[in-house]
């Protein structure tokens, strides 16, 4: 049985993808979290944006003390590296504004939590040079971020360069790609976001997921990638049964349907299934922090 690591990366983002002011999911959905983490023996991160700690403390103090990692994901889940592409309303940050937000998001989490972060992960793995590089500065240690199916480079945790985060080099914060589809056909043209895992847990099932982890590892075998690591995410927001549409202020978000499909119940039980198949296929589950012990120089 072929040995791969798992990390299950919790994005504390506001609610139906961050497209709602909302955090109402953060109290109901991260101790479902982790609860199912406890009754499976899964090591997870719990990445946290400042705003969501430090509206949240109690969460994020029970986060920590039930023994999982507590880690940032910006300031107030702005676009932090480089955009992809446009989101109406939403600009970047430009180079020199990242390190000092990423400095008080880092300081908003260890008030509220207790503990002070060294693992990050940019909302929706938009990352770039500044970002890492800021990180370093910070005294982060891994960075969950690289989108494989958007840069198809780097299929492993590796040490980026300074100059150019996609690139090897002698950066001390180790970054771990996140888990894609590398051997499906896109139909996305050069972003290729279908190559994306998320939300397939919900949407299509446990046995879909699983089935793409079994092609990926057999990808990453032909690579020579020894112990491959599947980095997930997923949010709390997705364990709790969201609505059709959201008003507040002087609008109304009507959320496109696959981002609301099987939120709730379905997504708690095909999460539970979903890390039982993983088990059978030889996983071992951990947090970045623990990934980055696997990986030190």
């Amino acid at each position: 049985m072929a040995k791969f690591t798992v990390l299950f990366g919790v994005d504390t983002e506001t609610d139906v993808g961050s497209f709602t002011p909302f955090y109402e999911s953060i109290p109901v959905g991260v101790p479902i979290l982790l609860d199912i983490f406890d009754e499976k023996g899964v090591g997870a991160t719990f990445y946290f944006t400042g705003e969501c700690a430090k509206m949240n403390p109690d969460i994020a103090k029970l986060v920590n003390q039930r023994g999982y990692e507590v880690g940032g994901h910006s300031l107030y889940h702005e676009t932090v590296g480089d955009e992809l592409f446009p989101i109406p309303g939403v600009k970047p940050l430009l180079p020199h504004e990242v390190e000092p937000r990423l400095k008080i998001a880092t300081e908003w989490i260890e008030e509220a939590a207790g503990v002070r972060p060294t693992s990050f992960r940019c909302p929706r793995l938009w990352g770039s040079t500044a970002v890492v590089n800021a990180l370093e500065n910070l005294g982060y240690t891994s960075d969950a971020t690289y989108p494989m199916y958007f840069y198809r480079e780097r299929f492993a945790p590796y040490y980026p360069s300074r100059e150019d985060w996609t690139k090897e080099g002698d950066s001390t914060v180790l970054e771990i790609p996140n888990f894609a589809d590398m051997v499906m056909e896109s139909k996305d043209g050069d972003l290729q976001r279908d190559r994306d895992q998320w939300p397939e847990f919900r949407t299509k099932g446990a046995k879909f997921v699983a089935d793409k982890v079994a092609n990926y590892l057999e990808f990453a075998k032909g690579k020579g990638i020894e112990n491959p690591v599947i980095a997930f995410y997923i949010h709390p927001w997705e364990f709790v049964p969201c609505k059709e549409s959201y008003h507040f202020g002087e609008s109304t978000v009507l959320p496109d349907e696959f981002i609301i499909r099987n939120t709730g119940e379905v997504a708690i039980k095909e999460l539970r299934d979903l890390i039982d198949l993983l088990k059978d296929m030889g996983a071992e589950f951990k947090a970045a922090r623990d990934i980055v012990k696997d990986y030190q120089k």
